[in-house]
């Protein structure tokens, strides 16, 4: 296959596509996460809605509405109960476990119950963006439109409460309603970053491009734009070099998820070498009497 041929295949269509609506909403919601410092919240509705994913696949249905409803579900509460979870790091470990432990059962069951299911139980873990429908192209659209409408509408008092909650609080913005908001939202990126890359890898989209955008810029706006920028060309680069790299047949999701991974590292080591590199010196302009002879 060649760059020519590359666009004619409906697959390669769908896999740009899909990759292509689910690195923006990955971007832009994962700049919020860093500056929230809530990478921590995403990692437990990736487990939650795991559990979800094998349990609507061994009754049948599609993993990707599992997962929306469990994680929706998880967000909500994670969001409800706000500071109560502080403290309870075992408690909270203990149900993420649980939680984590029932979705390998439901797949172990749903992989022994026919041959071809154990190739879609790798996919739920790793991505299967070869196999996205183009009705997961339209779900993923909408989830991205719904996730940058809602980013745009409240990006302003989120950006506000994100920074400084407690002053955002006292001047009166609704910090718990926009908590839950963005665990929703968060759910919903989470949710669908895994038609993509899959589960355990769903942080190489989620945090990668905007950590190295927040690292790049100290602008929020810049920095989201750069997010996306970088989402799309660790996605859209990724699946090029799985099609048409030198050694084809890579998964996808190893592609895409070690571009991001270097987009952070070198916005890394941007940031040290600008940090450490000395501040300029301006040169002093000349003194306009400088050179010239004072008069006998």
């Amino acid at each position: 296959m060649n760059i020519g041929t590359l666009w004619q295949h409906e697959f390669i269509q769908n896999a740009f596509l899909a990759g292509g609506c689910v690195a923006i909403a990955a971007a832009l919601v994962g700049y919020f996460v860093v500056l929230r410092a809530q990478t921590f919240a995403g990692e437990a509705l990736t487990d939650i809605g795991f559990t979800g994913a094998t349990g609507a696949a061994l009754l049948g249905l599609s993993p990707l509405p599992g997962m929306l409803v469990l994680s929706l579900l998880a967000a909500c509460t994670i969001g409800l109960l706000g500071e109560r979870l502080r403290g309870r790091d075992i408690e909270i470990g203990m149900v993420l476990s649980f939680a984590l432990g029932l979705g390998v059962l439901f797949l172990s069951l749903y992989a022994a119950s026919s041959a071809s299911h154990a190739s879609a139980g790798i996919g739920i873990l790793f991505g299967s963006i070869l196999s996205v429908s183009r009705g997961d192209v339209w779900l993923s659209l909408a989830c991205a439109l719904g996730c940058s409408l809602a980013l745009l509408i409240l990006y302003r008092p989120l950006l506000f409460a994100s920074i400084d909650p407690e002053v955002a609080a006292a001047r009166g913005v609704p910090v718990r309603l926009l908590s839950v908001i963005f665990l929703l939202l968060l759910a919903l990126a989470t949710a669908i970053s895994v038609l993509v890359i899959g589960v355990l890898l769903v942080f190489a989209l989620l945090v990668a491009p905007a950590a190295a955008a927040a690292r790049l810029s100290p602008s929020p706006a810049r920095a989201l734009l750069l997010a996306v920028l970088l989402g799309l060309g660790s996605t859209w680069g990724g699946l090029l070099i799985a099609f048409l790299g030198p050694g084809q047949h890579l998964p996808a999701s190893f592609c895409i998820a070690t571009l991001a991974t270097l987009c952070y590292a070198a916005a890394t080591l941007s940031a040290h070498w600008r940090q450490r590199r000395p501040p300029q010196v301006p040169a002093q302009p000349a003194h306009p009497c400088k050179g010239r002879r004072t008069a006998a």
